[in-house]
């Protein structure tokens, strides 16, 4: 199982803060990425960055393991 966290203006478009995927062998980022895009446009539109088990990612490409999690996040800033 993959978990998938949306955080800021990512979850307020989606509607959730949370969802579980199913994994499977050579699944990669960009499989995620782009079942969720389709589910969930206009809140991708505002994802800036997104990590793997806490850690920054660019590259889509990368395979993921069971267990991992990937969370969204738009840009902020603050004061």
């Amino acid at each position: 199982m993959i978990q998938i966290l949306f955080f800021g203006p990512v979850a307020e478009l989606t509607g959730v803060r949370e969802l579980a995927a199913d994994f499977h062998s050579g699944m990669r980022l960009q499989d995620v990425v782009a079942n969720l895009q389709n589910r969930y446009a206009d809140a991708f539109r505002g994802v800036s960055f997104i990590s793997v088990n806490n850690r920054q990612v660019r590259d889509q490409l990368i395979v993921l393991n069971d267990g991992d999690e990937i969370a969204f996040m738009a840009k902020f800033s603050g004061g």
